[in-house]
């Protein structure tokens, strides 16, 4: 594979700064490595996981790795091949990295200490004559950056906080800074070596294609054959039996540098990796293991996307199932006429007698009243229009908490279905129902109105009679299915009165069914989001193929 820097602008007549893959037509633009990766970087910063499921958070990280992959070391090598290599010291808590390097520097410009955590800033340390190549770079940006005539040209030492450290963002920070090297200097003792978190972190290096040295610090002379054989075995049981072993004997409690004689070996080893193009080679090594080790991670990353929509597809199924068989039980309710029960039955009986309910209608069947009686009837009857709303109230209020409770049922017995069913107060669904039912009323007392200007002598009694509300009144119990009002409104209106009840019955029905349904919309809303469509990993997929090419 051929790697390149830079973006070739289209209908550009000169060459291309350099491609990769198969040749493409002349009046084409080429397409870099740097292009399919800065490609890939905006897909998978892009990438949202909405739903809580088996897996999320895991891919959540190695999306933000993936990430920081890419803008701290990829893109940056790719964009400019000719920065030094970066040589990561990297260890374990009092594995010796800031006085090795310090050592190596033949100067102290890392803290080394007993106090632990000792690498608490980053330094990353380069040759004066690299300056210029370096400065405005992303790994200067992040840590503490210093010149040093003792570094090889073409390389940078960085020695990053403990893989171990007691500090979570000392472990964050040296996580990141050793996926962006181009080679790892690992740092152990004779007590540590056979620590498991190393070659963890050794076996992930080694996956991303880093080169990787090792140097055993501290080595006991009476114990250094058995532990420098174990160290080899270890080595070539994690696949690492090319990776240099440097061993620093122990010095005893000291302060200060190590003697130069002991760091000597890998002074050496350093200057045989400096240089422009024996940096360049380290570095383009790596980056041909980094960009083959991306493949696996973006297709995880993917499958991962994959089962958000699957997920998200058996909860809207469930969504849609749950609320349906409620609604119709809620309907069935109002139709039922089982609102009238209880308190608008006894409010009736309380204003009839006031309201003359009795002798209201004559014995030719119109509407007795002047307008004066009408407006006494219209007072009484007030307490029947509120009481009448309390009970729609009501039962809208239990229609919304059951679709509630049976969403949650429904959704939280499905992956990532935990917490999709928001959060409502009772002064919240109070308040929605009360909206609903005024609407209700509202229409109702239009109806009425709409009776008053209608032409016909029972009518215009009727109204007369009892006034627009009161008529109103009258109308709403009927239709929550209070029988003495349901008669008493036909023999007022007639058949405008005996079709009208039905139809103010079947808008609370409606009213109350939507109400029901209402519950799936934020839910539904919810699984909406772009990043659980059938197509959302599809960017992924195509950068997949594009690295496929490029390998």
């Amino acid at each position: 594979m051929s790697i390149s820097s830079g973006r070739q602008s289209q209908g550009s007549a000169g060459p291309s700064q350099g491609t990769t893959g198969a040749s493409a037509d002349a009046a084409e633009p080429h397409v870099t490595v740097f292009d399919v990766v800065t490609d890939l970087r905006r897909d998978v910063a892009a990438v949202e996981l909405p739903l809580a499921i088996d897996g999320a958070d895991d891919a959540a990280g190695q999306r933000s790795r993936l990430v920081d992959q890419l803008d701290d070391h990829l893109l940056p090598r790719l964009k400019e091949l000719s920065s030094p290599a970066v040589v990561v010291i990297a260890g374990s808590t009092g594995a010796g990295k800031s006085t090795l390097l310090n050592s190596l520097l033949h100067e102290e410009v890392s803290e080394a200490s007993v106090i632990r955590p000792t690498t608490r800033e980053p330094v990353v340390v380069y040759n004066p004559q690299d300056a210029e190549i370096i400065e405005g770079t992303p790994l200067v940006a992040t840590v503490r950056s210093v010149a040093n005539v003792n570094v090889p040209r073409g390389i940078a030492l960085l020695d990053a906080p403990d893989l171990d450290s007691v500090l979570d963002e000392n472990r964050e920070t040296a996580s990141r800074l050793l996926e962006g090297a181009d080679l790892w200097l690992f740092v152990t003792t004779a007590a540590r070596y056979g620590d498991a978190l190393p070659w963890r972190t050794l076996e992930g290096a080694m996956e991303r294609g880093a080169t990787v040295a090792m140097v055993l610090n501290r080595a006991p002379k009476a114990s250094l054959t058995t532990v420098r054989g174990d160290l080899l075995n270890r080595l070539r049981e994690h696949r690492m039996e090319s990776a240099p072993l440097f061993v620093v004997p122990d010095a005893g409690p000291h302060e200060g540098l190590l003697d130069a004689s002991s760091v000597a070996p890998i002074e050496r080893w350093l200057r045989t990796l400096g240089g422009a193009d024996r940096a360049r080679s380290v570095i383009l090594r790596t980056l041909r293991g980094s960009l083959a080790a991306l493949p696996p991670w973006v297709d995880e990353l993917s499958e991962h996307v994959e089962a958000q929509h699957t997920a998200a597809v058996r909860l809207r199924i469930a969504t849609e199932a749950a609320l349906p068989q409620v609604a119709q039980a809620t309907r069935l309710v109002v139709e039922s006429g089982r609102l009238a029960l209880g308190a608008v039955e006894t409010r009736w009986s309380q204003v009839s007698e006031p309201a003359r309910l009795d002798k209201s209608i004559s014995r030719s069947g119109v509407a007795r009243g002047s307008a004066r009686r009408g407006r006494s009837r219209e007072e009484h009857l007030q307490g029947l229009t509120d009481t009448v709303r309390e009970a729609a109230t009501a039962i809208l209020t239990v229609a919304t908490d059951d679709a509630r409770s049976a969403l949650r049922d429904a959704l939280e017995a499905l992956p990532g279905g935990r917490g999709l069913v928001p959060e409502v107060t009772e002064a919240q669904d109070d308040a929605a129902a009360q909206q609903a039912v005024d609407a209700w009323v509202e229409a109702a007392r239009a109806d009425i109105e709409r009776v008053d200007v209608a032409v016909g002598k029972q009518n215009a009694s009727a109204v007369r009679a009892f006034g627009r509300d009161g008529l109103t009144a009258v109308l709403l119990a009927s239709a929550v299915g209070l029988a003495p009002a349901e008669d008493l409104l036909g023999r007022l209106l007639g058949n405008d009165g005996r079709d009208l009840s039905p139809e103010v019955t079947s808008r609370l029905a409606d009213a109350a069914e939507a109400a029901v349904l209402a519950q799936a919309l934020p839910v539904l809303a919810a699984l909406d989001h772009p990043a659980l469509a059938d197509d959302a990993a599809i960017g992924l997929r195509v950068r997949l193929a594009e690295l496929a090419q490029l390998t």
